[in-house]
């Protein structure tokens, strides 16, 4: 069955013991783990978050991204070296803190536009850096999760269609992707058939509204996105809430969130879950 989670990032992009609290209020409201957030890779904290959720009996997942300075997707050896070395460590975390998946656009470097489409090289070297990656995760237990972005954030990976065969041609049991219903909603002509081109490869789902704020409060088509999931057989992932707010200046940038669109952060998760399970459940 799927299991309920929700994104830290609304928080904070770096999770320390001020956030336990948060993490033991998403426990009482019924969630099954939460996704933590990897960008300040404190092998000592995370080993403290891991404990935690431990205690609570919590589930996770985690997230990351990659860098123009290492980049998996680069002409530069030394800088796709880079990138792989970046996952590693990233890997290393999600071992300490007992994190399953390892996911985000973690095939090329976030926001980097040279206005030209990818090339074979690009496809070859990605999948080359990535495959590596996945070897490592493999001895540390954790699937690496590819996720494709809207065409304004990445250019590499736009549609499922395209994460879906990057990932089947590498044919790497610790290498799969990701649908997420925010990037999906700007990209995609069908759900339904996005959800499908994806579905042999499919391990995670993010939940998120097409304003980045609370789900079933805007506009994604929830009615064809829950509806396809189900038909695909979806049953033994998380879904999992990604949704920004305002509590970083720098994050708040990053993602382009200029207002507040939600009372409270566990408003929102609250409503969230309630949403899920409403249209999962239900």
């Amino acid at each position: 069955m799927v299991k309920y989670g929700f994104n830290l990032l609304l928080w904070n992009s770096v999770i320390t013991e001020e956030h336990f609290p948060v993490m033991e209020q998403l426990k009482e409201m019924g969630y099954d783990g939460v996704e933590l957030p990897m960008f300040d890779l404190n092998g000592d904290m995370f080993t403290k978050i891991g404990a935690k959720l431990s205690e609570l009996e919590l589930g996770s997942t985690a997230v990351t991204v990659c860098t123009e300075e290492a980049n998996p997707i680069s002409p530069d050896a030394a800088v796709r070296d880079a990138g792989l070395a970046h996952l590693k460590q990233a890997i290393d975390m999600c071992a300490l803190a007992g994190s399953t998946h390892l996911c985000g656009p973690i095939h090329s470097a976030l926001g980097h536009l040279p206005g030209t489409s990818r090339t074979e090289d690009e496809w070859k070297w990605g999948q080359e850096t990535l495959a590596k990656a996945a070897d490592y995760a493999q001895e540390n237990n954790v699937t690496l999760v590819v996720e494709y972005l809207n065409r304004f954030e990445c250019y590499f990976l736009n549609c499922a269609e395209d994460a879906g065969r990057f990932c089947r041609e590498v044919g790497h049991p610790n290498l799969k992707t990701m649908y997420d219903t925010f990037h999906a909603n700007i990209e995609e002509k069908s759900i339904t058939g996005a959800v499908k081109a994806c579905a042999d490869q499919m391990v995670h789902v993010h939940i998120s509204e097409n304003d980045r704020s609370t789900p079933g409060q805007g506009g994604v088509n929830w009615d064809e996105s829950f509806a396809a999931l189900k038909e695909v057989g979806y049953d033994n992932g998380y879904l999992m809430i990604e949704a920004f707010g305002l509590a970083l200046p720098e994050l708040a940038a990053a993602t382009c969130i200029w207002r507040k669109m939600y009372d409270t952060e566990l408003k929102l998760a609250e409503d969230g879950l309630n949403f899920m399970k409403s249209r999962w459940d239900g």
